[in-house]
């Protein structure tokens, strides 16, 4: 056999053996969609069987909520007001910069202030009530406690308006209420009828409605974990000061992003979750001060954008 002919006869077997490849692909492909078809155990009904309490993070998180936060600067504004008033250093510190030293303190703030009474209530629904009072005798700024406190109703609003049906009909094939749920959602149901009773007034003597331990409860009513309730507590705080910086010309929709990615901002969140997990309701106070003080001038100020 000529050296041409073997040539020749090699590449048509390559060329067989390369069809009968692709063939093979093609069969398997086909069994592969069948069986994605068919199987009980496809990556598809994976994703749809996900733990309901993922579905209730995501509603829980949703920047969309309507609770009236985008209305609160959370004394960014008056802070950015005060820092052009003082006398500035040479060079002048950027206003970045300045801001960043905001965001740390506001959230160390919140953290020491709210998020003891968050996590007592989400461990002891049935001491809301009592929790909600401690926390508004604990807030001195007027400006802190009526943004608090709008904030809280707007979300007992969400929760009977919205949320309520799902997470308390009995035989719901998608969330079997665990004894804590159903204590959680006993206490939410009792501290919005004795608020309804009070008739919303600020002046009663009965519930406020602070919203740090209302998130806790209703968290604990939609079988949220506690380590996430806390996490999300803290996050959606430090977008509402981010959206407020946009919106004061401080930074960029990119720029807040990047920063609301940063392993920094990561970081802090976690540190302060770790160091105030334990601290009871009666331990918790303000870690700094200036806040309050840039908070309750806020309303002071001869124009604003936000709410106070």
């Amino acid at each position: 056999m000529s050296n041409i002919n073997r040539l020749e006869l090699e590449n048509e077997i390559v060329e067989l053996e390369l069809r009968l490849k692709t063939a093979r692909s093609r069969l398997l492909e086909t069994h592969g969609n069948v069986a994605d078809r068919e199987s009980p155990d496809s990556g598809f009904t994976d994703i749809k069987q996900l733990s309901p309490f993922v579905h209730s993070l995501l509603l829980i998180s949703d920047s969309a909520l309507p609770l009236g936060s985008f209305a609160y600067s959370s004394g960014l504004e008056s802070f950015l007001a005060h820092q052009k008033a003082s006398p500035q250093p040479i060079p002048p510190v950027p206003p970045i910069v300045a801001f960043r030293k905001f965001l740390k303190l506001s959230i160390s703030s919140v953290s020491r202030t709210s998020l003891p009474y968050l996590l007592a209530a989400y461990r002891c629904p049935a001491e809301l009530e009592t929790l909600d009072n401690d926390l508004d005798a604990s807030t001195p700024c007027t400006v802190a406690r009526r943004a608090s406190v709008a904030q809280g109703r707007a979300l007992l609003g969400v929760w009977e308006k919205s949320f309520r049906p799902s997470y308390i009909l009995a035989g719901n094939a998608t969330n079997h209420l665990s004894a804590d749920a159903q204590s959680a959602v006993t206490a939410i149901e009792e501290f919005s009828e004795a608020l309804k009773i009070s008739g919303y007034d600020n002046d009663s003597l009965g519930p406020n409605g602070h919203f740090a331990p209302l998130w806790g409860v209703v968290c604990a009513a939609m079988g949220i974990e506690i380590g996430l309730t806390a996490y999300t507590f803290m996050l959606n705080h430090t977008k509402a000061v981010l959206s407020a910086a946009v919106r004061a010309s401080v930074m960029g929709p990119y720029q807040a992003q990047t920063f609301l990615a940063s392993d920094e901002i990561r970081n802090l969140i976690n540190e302060r979750i770790r160091h105030d997990i334990d601290t009871r309701p009666e331990d918790a106070g303000q870690v700094a001060p200036v806040l309050d003080l840039w908070l309750g001038r806020h309303e002071l100020l001869y124009s604003r954008i936000f709410n106070s």
